[in-house]
């Protein structure tokens, strides 16, 4: 033992430690901004994320059902008869879902023209007469382009038929309106009485003024109010349509009802009876357009999501039918916290923007034309034949990204969208095909560990301090060989 401290009281410290400089100087300096810079790049990585990427079967935790959310705008199509479908390969068909859809009327600027729009409650088979009474075919007034307007303003209510004669429901309505009209007219002489009239409108010779009246469907029993009628900056007349059963009582009442309810709403209320008149009367769409928003929940299987004009009361002329639409918004899989929207924002570089592949984008009918206001008015003013749906094919695949945050696991679903347009014989429709992966996407958030920063911080403060000993002899050696080399020369 004696031995060894001896050893280590001869050892001595090379005279390059020991001795001060200006080289040495300059060179502690260099290394010290050597192991700070280098620090500095340590705690970088440390602090930052990689991730890793697998694929893997699909094992969602939401279950065997997939939401969809969306939000269109159609320009042309009337909330009277939007109608949101689900169908699927297993044979599941679902059509016209109210319960967690919603309508709003809009303009051809897709702008809202009102509050949301009530659908009519569902309702059985609409009873019609069941016989013919030719000899009353013809009580109704034939209202025109020219004479609308004076009649419609001249009487408290005036109750149209708009019609199309090669519809099956118009003529099946046809000898009960007529009758009815004829009823009505001889109850209260329109130039004695004068407190309701009853005409038709042919839209096959009335197209200009079917279409004011935004008429999708035939036949469509609209009821126009006078003092309520007035036409708003929108250019339509605030008016009702009448869903109710179409036999010659059933009509000849709601007209008495109506009439009724000419000198006050109590009275309206007494005089009612068992046909509930305002289930079978709800208001007239006060615009061509509709938005249609909410959310659906499907298998996850392929299958689609269809909105089309739908009644089972009403027939459509298909030539007419113009499917344009906006995509405002479309997503799948369940709504994300708060929480998890912010981390959503934080890892848009790991899933991309494929989330919402189809916000914010136009759909028209007509391959020649762009998106704008200009060409929506074109098309609803009927100055482009259409008959063609809008097909949309989306590939879903899910993607699931495991946070650093106490393991929170994000879910988002990406697609891709192609869209085209389909000509048929059919109603035309906005399709949208869905395809689900059966495999998923996982993304792992992953960061260094503390001990693996802590050892990578030792080894270049350890390797720092080795190669500037090393630098720093080298100098020191070369100075003191260069002066004794000059100390050579002078002797």
């Amino acid at each position: 033992m004696v031995k060894i401290v001896t050893d280590i009281l001869k050892l001595k410290i090379p005279r390059d430690l020991t001795e001060a400089s200006l080289s040495g100087a300059g060179l502690s300096i260099v290394a010290a901004l050597a192991m700070v810079f280098l620090f500095g790049m340590e705690l970088s990585e440390y602090l930052s994320v990689t991730t890793s990427t697998s694929v893997i079967v699909d094992k969602s935790s939401d279950g065997d059902f997939l939401r969809i959310d969306f939000n269109f705008s159609f320009p042309a199509l009337s909330c009277e008869f939007a109608s949101v479908d689900v169908s699927d390969v297993l044979g599941t068909n679902r059509l016209n879902l109210t319960k967690t859809v919603r309508k709003f009327t809009i303009d051809s600027n897709l702008r809202p023209t009102g509050y949301e729009f009530q659908s009519r409650p569902a309702t059985n088979v609409i009873k019609h007469d069941e016989k013919v009474d030719e000899e009353s075919l013809e009580g109704a007034f034939v209202f025109t382009s020219d004479n609308f307007d004076k009649y419609a303003h001249q009487f408290p209510i005036t109750a149209v038929n708009f019609y199309a004669p090669w519809c099956y429901w118009s003529q099946r309505l046809r000898p009960s309106w007529e009758k009815a009209a004829k009823i009505i007219r001889e109850r209260y002489d329109p130039e004695m009485d004068g407190r309701i009239f009853l005409g038709k409108v042919d839209c096959t010779q009335e197209a200009d003024l079917c279409r004011r009246h935004h008429i999708q469907g035939y036949p469509s029993i609209r009821i126009f109010r006078k003092g309520s009628d007035i036409r708003s900056d929108h250019g339509h007349h605030e008016h009702e349509s009448y869903y109710g059963d179409r036999d010659t009582d059933s009509l000849v009442q709601t007209m008495e009802n109506l009439i009724a309810s000419l000198p006050s709403e109590s009275q309206k209320l007494a005089l009612e009876d068992k046909l509930n008149v305002e289930n079978a009367k709800r208001a007239a769409p006060s615009a061509g357009g509709c938005r249609i928003e909410g959310y659906v929940r499907v298998k996850k299987v392929p299958g689609n999501l269809i909105v089309s004009a739908r009644s089972d009361a009403h027939s459509f002329d298909a030539s007419q039918m113009n499917m344009s639409h906006v995509v405002h918004h479309l997503s799948f899989g369940r709504k994300l916290t708060p929480r998890a929207m912010s981390d959503l924002k934080r890892l848009i570089p790991y899933i991309g923007n494929s989330h919402d592949r189809l916000n914010g984008l136009s759909f028209i009918n007509e391959r020649d034309l762009g998106a704008n206001i200009t060409e929506y008015l074109l098309l609803i003013a009927g100055c482009i034949d259409l008959h063609a749906s809008m097909e949309h094919y989306l590939q879903i695949v899910k993607t699931e990204v495991i946070t650093r945050k106490d393991y929170q696991l994000v879910e988002e679903y990406e697609y891709t969208a192609h869209s085209s347009v389909a000509h048929s014989l059919h109603i035309p429709v906005a399709r949208f095909h869905l395809e689900l992966s059966p495999m998923q996407v996982l993304i792992t958030e992953q960061q260094k560990s503390f001990s693996h920063f802590i050892t990578n911080v030792c080894a270049i403060i350890g390797g720092v301090f080795t190669v500037a000993g090393i630098a720093e002899s080298i100098l020191h050696n070369t100075i003191r060989l260069m002066k004794k080399v000059e100390l050579g020369k002078n002797f």
